[in-house]
């Protein structure tokens, strides 16, 4: 009779000791990285001052967040009231109420620390040294926003002389017939559609990212409002996608399981790479066909996706770049830009007097002729930045 014991081979042994060494080993770096380091971390950070919010195994505070954040929205705010921070971002705004203007939060294992002091924004933002580095997108905070802002040394650098002569001050100039166009068609559309008292209900927050929707494409892309429109539906519907997902449980991998929010997220980011990278092949065929790039974004993208094809990678973007920086430059110029447009027409709202100064300041600048660059910089009551005019109080 032939015992177990007896059957069992050197090779069987080795095997089975190899497979328990490499189990305690998972056990022990996910034991480290889950709960070691995490505690480690937040000794250190009180030691210095800041203070932080309880460390939950995995999920840290994303359970307590999506929380705070569905109760927020459960309470409109009275008409009037500026106090928008709890409502916005209420888990910050008791991690600073209860542990100071220095204060951490987790999202899962990884400490996130606030800082709200001016100073030392400053110095974080201003860092010549290389002392702080940027934050390290996870693979889904990645398929929403990636390119430049996310990038740092050399990259950075390379990626940054590319896109800046996009920028400079006489190109913005340029562009200012574009804005007022597409100004003036949207204004021009809210007279139509007013009723014979001169009245009408307007969805502003949808009518503002059309607008800036439009102004991106015409001066960054050469392309119409319509062609790109497609690319911005996409990206809303990701963004909120993206959103519930921070909102789950803290799951090392979630964004690989098959769950039926991360396919549709999936699917959404390869049909916004797939439009974009139609809208980069149509370009870079005009380019060779003799056509000039217009100075615009994609224009100097495309040439130097060329310079990078004509084995000068040290000059160029890859494709792939490309696609980054077109994502970035649509979500982040969009939604940023609508935002401060509806922020500001629910002020002048609230504030009928500072309608009447900025009206009678600009029929006092133009009249009823079409905004100049150079009028616009001396106006005082409306004034403008960069590249597009906000108001001022």
């Amino acid at each position: 009779m032939l015992m177990l014991g007896e059957a069992a081979s050197p090779w069987n042994l080795v095997a089975g000791a190899a497979a328990a060494m490499a189990l305690l080993w998972l056990v022990a770096r996910t034991l480290e990285w889950a709960w070691r380091t995490p505690r480690r971390l937040e000794r250190a950070l009180r030691s210095q001052g800041v203070g932080c919010t309880r460390y939950r195994l995995l999920t840290g505070d994303v359970p307590e967040n999506a929380r705070l954040h569905r109760e927020a929205l459960s309470k409109p705010l009275p008409l009037g009231c500026h106090d928008v921070i709890p409502r916005v971002l209420p888990m910050f705004f008791n991690a600073v109420r209860e542990h100071g203007k220095l204060s951490c939060t987790w999202f899962g294992p990884t400490p996130r620390v606030m800082i709200t002091d001016h100073e030392l924004v400053r110095e974080v933002l201003s860092d010549k040294f290389g002392h702080f580095g940027k934050h390290k997108s996870s693979r889904i905070e990645k398929v929403l926003v990636s390119g430049l802002v996310s990038y740092e040394g050399e990259k950075w650098v390379k990626h940054r002389r590319i896109l800046n002569p996009a920028f400079h001050q006489e190109k913005i100039k340029r562009m200012l017939p574009v804005f007022a166009n597409c100004s003036s068609e949207m204004v021009s559309r809210w007279e139509n559609s007013a009723s014979p008292e001169g009245f009408t209900e307007l969805d502003v927050w949808e009518e503002f990212q059309n607008l800036t929707g439009d102004v991106i494409s015409k001066t960054a892309f050469g392309s119409s409002y319509q062609e790109g429109r497609r690319i911005f539906q996409l990206q809303e519907e990701l963004a909120e996608r993206l959103t519930q997902a921070f909102q789950t449980l803290f799951i090392p991998g979630y964004w690989y399981l098959p769950t039926k929010n991360n396919r549709r997220a999936r699917e959404i980011d390869r049909e916004i790479r797939a439009v974009l990278r139609g809208i980069i092949k149509k370009r870079g065929t005009a380019i060779k066909n003799g056509e000039t790039s217009n100075g615009d974004l994609l224009g100097l993208l495309v040439e130097s996706n060329m310079r990078q094809s004509n084995g000068k990678a040290e000059l160029g973007m890859s494709t792939d770049d490309i696609i980054e920086e077109c994502k970035l430059f649509y979500f982040a110029g969009m939604e940023t830009t609508s935002v401060m447009l509806t922020w500001t027409l629910v002020l002048l709202s609230m504030h009928p007097e500072w309608q009447e100064q900025a009206r009678e300041e600009v029929i006092r600048q133009f009249g009823r002729n079409r905004p100049d660059y150079d009028s616009l910089s001396r106006l005082k009551i409306v004034s403008i930045g960069p590249t597009v005019p906000i108001i001022s109080w």
